[in-house]
Order: C-alpha cells, then structure tokens, then sequence
C-alpha cells in the first residue's frame, strides 16, 4: 500500500506516514512537480500508488477512467501542513482498508 502525495502536499509527510505506508513518494520526488494531472495519474497506475491529493480533477479523472489508481481526497479546504497530517495518520487504517477494497474508486476524508 503505496502512496502518492501530490504537488499540493507537503513531500515532509512522507517520514511520518513510512510506518503505515512504505514506500510511498511525493510527486516532486517523483519528477512530476510540474506534471500534468494526467502524466501523474498514469505514474501512479504504473507504480501501484493510490494517488492522494486536495485536487477534485482527480476524482474526476477516477470517474472518468475508473481505477486503478485509487484515489483519497482531502477535503478540508484551506488548512495547513500539520492538520493534514494529523488527519492522513488518523486515518491511516481507513485509507489502508480503501486501498484493499477492489471496487472502491474514491476516499473522501474531511
């Protein structure tokens, strides 16, 4: 259970959730800093990543072009670094069992 944390998340995140999520990247490590939605979609279906993101196209792409990859949207509007990654470890088990769920497309966590 791999995750990638796109450009509007902070790659810091990264040390904290390795625990629950090994293996996991950032776009920006990744090379995709300034990627196309799409080119960053097509990575995380390449690499096995459940894309996690505060960007609704992402979703819309999920809709569009079903899974993989899955997708977990932050939906918490405009709020910093520290309450978002309080809010992905609190949740940690909830994205781990999305992740598992085969028909699951999209993880809303607000």
């Amino acid at each position: 259970m791999k995750l990638l944390l796109d450009q509007n998340l902070s790659s810091r995140f990264l040390d904290q959730l390795s625990a629950s999520f090994p293996g996991s990247t950032h776009t920006g490590i990744a090379g995709l800093d300034r990627a196309a939605d799409l080119q960053i979609w097509d990575y995380a279906k390449q690499n096995d990543l459940t894309v996690v993101t505060k960007d609704m196209d992402f979703y819309e792409l999920a809709l569009s072009r079903g899974i993989p990859p899955k997708i977990v949207w932050l939906r918490c509007g405009n709020v910093n670094n520290r309450y978002l990654l309080a809010l992905l470890l609190k949740d940690a088990d909830t994205i781990a069992a999305f992740i598992e769920e085969p028909e699951s497309i999209c993880l809303e966590l607000s």
